[in-house]
């Protein structure tokens, strides 16, 4: 059994006409507290990785911005719909997977110069707590582990909705993001440009697009 799922991160085609938010309760009811309803998303998800994309951008010699992602990773997600505070999450990344569109480029970001993927192969996520932020927006709080170093992020998760696809698998979605400043977990290698500034910012954003299906019971 691999150890990683594999797949080629996949848009969703736009839609021709104006799209339309799958039907999904609110997370609070006027009370403030989460709406019954979420009780039925209660239960364990894995991501697929097919209709997801766990990816970075950075600003380039300080005028564009680099895209990429990571084509291979394991994920645990449990959600507690009555109590979304007990929620959890963990995706541990391959870093040796990482896609920009350039060879020469990923070969430089898998080296010793950056993720050094052949001494750290992996790199992991995992939530130490969930906090609801207002309707449909939840703050995770985890730790981000690159390289060894451990440290605190904080994940802004959007609810985009809830589904059950033709083929009766349950689906639900979550946008999330979160800057990190690459220096605090080494990876601190760059060039100076002419003009003073950095070749590569400090300063990059992770993005986390997950559609999740339930997993079913076993045995």
């Amino acid at each position: 059994m691999n150890l990683f799922n594999r797949a080629a991160p996949l848009r969703r085609p736009a839609s021709p006409t104006a799209p339309q938010r799958p039907a999904a309760p609110p997370a609070f009811t006027p009370s403030g507290l989460p709406d019954p309803a979420l009780a039925a998303l209660t239960g364990e998800w894995m991501i697929d990785p097919a209709h997801s994309r766990i990816g970075f951008s950075v600003r380039h010699a300080m005028v564009t911005t680099v895209r990429g992602s990571f084509a291979e990773y394991k994920s645990r997600l449990s959600f507690d719909g009555r109590n979304p505070a007990r929620s959890r999450a963990e995706i541990v990344v391959s870093t040796g997977s990482v896609d920009t569109g350039v060879e020469q480029r990923d070969a430089h970001l898998v080296g010793r110069d950056f993720l050094d993927s052949a001494t750290y192969p992996r790199m992991r996520f995992a939530s130490t707590a969930v906090q609801m932020a207002g309707n449909d927006v939840y703050r995770m709080l985890g730790d981000l582990t690159i390289k060894d170093t451990t440290r605190p992020v904080v994940l802004e998760l959007t609810y985009i909705g809830h589904v059950t696809d033709p083929f009766g698998v349950e689906r639900v979605g979550f946008d999330g993001t979160t800057t990190i400043d690459r220096s605090d977990w080494g990876l601190t290698y760059n060039s100076r440009l002419a003009e003073g500034g950095a070749m590569v910012s400090e300063k990059v954003r992770l993005q986390f697009d997950i559609a999740a299906i339930r997993t079913m019971p076993t045995g």
